[in-house]
């Protein structure tokens, strides 16, 4: 005889009366919630999201990650190797099935910007795995990658979340008030340093190398550029890594794929400095 999951008992106290007995987010109160329940069984989706994604929604509620306020936080009602416990019965129930060592992990990146609106890379590029230039269409065409429009994020939000998550609200306020959502910019280059995309996006090079694992961050952040501490280590001799998105961290980058994939990354001054 099987050996129930320890942490069923916890999923049908606390979550089978919304997501339903079998977890696909039919259960007897989600008619009331404006956005479905979400059906924990579907792997492709639940598979990518990190468990700290998972816990922080579990013991925080829904809004702690960008989600309608539909999920409310249980941290009041289980402590938190009940919460890892009753994560684990979620993992087990995904089809295609979960497997343990292609778990991901949250990027947090020290001093990432606080934006007008929460907009999780975990569940747009993690979960359901939206392509990068679906939002940031110009990078493959001109200088600059470029935000989505309004009505392209309505284009989905139109109906999702539209009614009961406070930060979809907020997109449709600034719609209603025909203003840009006022993003705080998160990577720029000196002034004196010409960077287009499309050549680059055009030779293949991902989104991630530098850009970080974008689709990993909660809140996009970057760690670049002048580094006091890196310059007087580089005085001492020591030759550290150069820092992302610095003149040497470029240039080896060029190096290297000239060397590994007989590209023709160019290594003169003049191509970005002009």
């Amino acid at each position: 005889m099987a050996v129930a999951h320890p942490g069923e008992k916890l999923y049908r106290q606390y979550c089978a009366v919304c997501h339903g007995d079998t977890a696909k987010g039919d259960g007897p109160s989600a008619a009331a919630f404006a956005t479905k329940p979400a059906d924990l069984t579907n792997g492709t989706l639940m598979n990518p999201l990190p468990n700290e994604f998972l816990v922080n929604v579990v013991r925080h509620g829904g809004p702690a990650e960008g989600l309608s306020p539909g999920m409310p936080p249980f941290d009041r009602y289980l402590g938190g190797q009940q919460i890892r416990t009753l994560v684990a019965y979620l993992r087990s129930l995904a089809q295609p099935a979960y497997r343990p060592g292609s778990a991901t992990t949250v990027v947090t990146v020290r001093g990432a910007p606080r934006q007008p609106v929460f907009f999780s890379h975990l569940i747009h590029a993690g979960s359901f795995r939206i392509p990068c230039q679906y939002c940031h269409a110009d990078a493959r065409r001109s200088e600059y990658a470029g935000l989505p429009s309004l009505e392209r994020c309505l284009g989905c939000h139109k109906i999702i979340g539209a009614t009961d998550n406070p930060e979809i609200g907020k997109i449709h306020q600034y719609r209603q008030r025909a203003e840009p959502i006022p993003w705080v910019r998160v990577f720029k280059l000196p002034e004196y340093v010409h960077f287009p995309h499309k050549p680059h996006v055009r030779a293949g090079v991902e989104c991630q190398r530098c850009h970080g694992a974008v689709e990993r961050m909660r809140v996009v952040g970057v760690d670049d550029g002048w580094s006091l501490s890196n310059d007087l280590v580089n005085l001492l001799g020591l030759r550290p890594r150069h820092r992302p998105l610095t003149m040497g961290w470029c240039i080896e980058c060029h190096r290297t794929e000239n060397r590994t994939r007989q590209t023709q990354a160019p290594l003169e001054c003049v191509i970005c400095h002009h």
